[in-house]
């Protein structure tokens, strides 16, 4: 399992239309090939970040089957327009659960 880490700083204001936005586009997440969770997380220090964290089986179910299909399409559509700058992502997996 691979973790896609997103954060995500929206327009100030944009706020609730954001997580709004979001909570719609679940479904699109949850039909995706390999996509097995998807969360987001609001910063308390710096409200207008956001860390959308995704579970998704490979890499690949993420950059080349979502990332190509319509429902990513969809996604930007919904939240796109919120964003202050480009997300920036990262991939990551876990080396160690210590409890």
């Amino acid at each position: 399992m691979f973790l896609e880490i997103a954060e995500i700083e929206v327009k100030p204001g944009s706020e609730a239309e954001f997580e709004a936005g979001v909570a719609k586009a679940a479904p699109l997440f949850k039909r995706a090939k390999g996509c097995h969770a998807m969360e987001l997380q609001r910063s308390v220090e710096f409200p207008s970040r956001y860390r959308l964290v995704v579970t998704w089986e490979t890499v690949e179910n993420h950059m080349v089957d979502f990332r190509n299909s319509a429902d990513f399409q969809e996604w930007r559509s919904l939240v796109g327009h919120c964003f202050a700058g480009p997300p920036e992502v990262e991939h990551t997996h876990q080396v160690l659960k210590a409890f």
